[in-house]
């Protein structure tokens, strides 16, 4: 009994040996493909975009004067500078509608989005000169359709730079100019606004965000909504702000969805703990019932829970990782029942086999597709099969059951 047992553990530490490969290897195919993907995704469809408030400087001649000497004699000379002085920003009235589409590439799933974005600016001009009117882009690699930019309600000549767009118009002393921007575009990830680099006062401030997506996530370090309300798609979130004094930004965090690769690797590292429970119940089982298995029978038990994780690694890449779970699942639980059935008989096969096969393969590698919820489940399947185990052995003398003799 006591050199049977040594054989199954041994047979266990090699299967989970194997596991602890495959899992690796999931895993680093995964980094692998997410590392080349990535880039390939964003060259497509668009990085995570950060869209900053536009900036209007006022071009001014400034008055220069200097001491130069000719020998002994003493000149001041004058001489005029352009410069640009900053306009303040009065009032900022913005509109953003957040379209959420999940795109898979290999392992990973990627959260791409469509963004339509529309802002009015007003400044204020105390002087008079030429104002050049500045739109930051929110991303170096992305596609801007139906480009407006308006100043005071007429299109003005743009030139168009690699991170921004710029145009100039006249504006009187004394006028508040308005600039209207707005585009179409797609990102990943990500969406953010910004009201500049360090701390910056912001006045007058309206941001109108709609989305169609429930799980809305505001990353760390950003700034809440003021006002929240659900809508039948998702959600309409809104930012407004008198006088505001911060060094933080609004940004959205795209849901993600549940990742093939790294829940496929996930399992696979957890595999050795289904099949423990495994082992233990058929081992417990068997001896109550005096049943005979070789350890080359747990063997092929062992290598049909191999199966069903080696299965999945390569099948989620190729279908839905749900219907590769339901495939995988009748695959392992077919190859134990139909082994079982010749070794023992169809009765303990389906029933006593499969169902502990349901319970600690399935149904434990089921709990990780509930984040958050997986190590309670795993802890109350434990608990109730200890308890199990505990009330059928409880009379067993254990010293002649190991050594051969009756069972009392």
């Amino acid at each position: 009994m006591v050199k049977r047992i040594a054989a199954i553990l041994f047979i266990f530490v090699c299967t989970s040996v194997a596991w602890i490969i495959l899992g690796s290897t999931i895993f680093l195919r995964t980094q692998e493909v997410d590392s080349s993907l990535r880039g390939v995704v964003a060259s497509n469809w668009g990085s995570p975009q950060k869209q900053a408030a536009p900036l209007a400087n006022l071009e001014v001649k400034e008055k220069r004067t200097e001491d130069v000497y000719e020998g002994k004699r003493k000149q001041t000379r004058v001489t005029y500078a352009t410069v640009l002085k900053p306009l303040p920003l009065e009032s900022s009235r913005l509109h953003a509608t957040l379209d959420l589409e999940h795109r898979q590439k290999g392992l990973l799933w990627y959260s791409t989005y469509t963004v339509n974005f529309a802002g009015t600016y007003t400044f204020r001009n105390n002087d008079s000169g030429p104002v050049h009117f500045t739109l930051p882009f929110p991303a170096s690699q992305a596609i801007y359709d139906d480009l407006v930019f308006t100043i005071d309600g007429l299109p003005a000549p743009l030139t168009n730079q690699k991170t921004q767009i710029q145009a100039t118009a006249v504006i009187p002393a004394g006028k508040s100019v308005t600039l209207q921007v707005g585009y179409r575009s797609q990102g990943l990830s990500r969406w953010a606004y910004s009201f500049g680099d360090e701390v910056a006062q912001v006045r007058d401030f309206s941001l109108h965000v709609r989305t169609n997506f429930k799980a809305v996530d505001f990353p760390e370090n950003t700034l809440s909504p003021t006002e929240k309300q659900e809508a039948p798609e998702g959600w309409d979130l809104s930012w407004n702000y008198r006088n505001l004094v911060t060094g933080y930004q609004i940004a959205i965090a795209m849901p993600e969805k549940l990742q093939p690769g790294p829940l496929a690797g996930q399992i696979s590292f957890f595999a050795p703990v289904s099949l423990f429970f495994f082992f233990f119940l058929m081992w417990i089982i068997t001896t109550l019932r005096e049943i005979e298995l070789h350890p080359m029978n747990y063997f092929f038990l062992g290598a049909a829970f191999f199966a069903f994780h080696l299965l999945l690694a390569y099948l989620v890449d190729h279908i839905s990782i749900h219907a590769a779970f339901v495939i995988c699942s009748v695959v392992s639980i077919a190859l134990v029942i139909s082994y079982l059935r010749l070794v023992v008989g169809i009765r303990f096969a389906a029933v006593e086999a499969g169902l502990a096969q349901l319970i600690y393969l399935v149904l434990f590698s089921y709990a990780f597709f509930f984040k958050g919820y997986t190590g309670l489940t795993v802890t109350v399947g434990s608990i109730l099969t200890l308890f199990i185990v505990m009330q059928l052995t409880g009379r067993i003398q254990w010293a002649e059951k190991l050594a051969g003799g009756p069972v009392r």
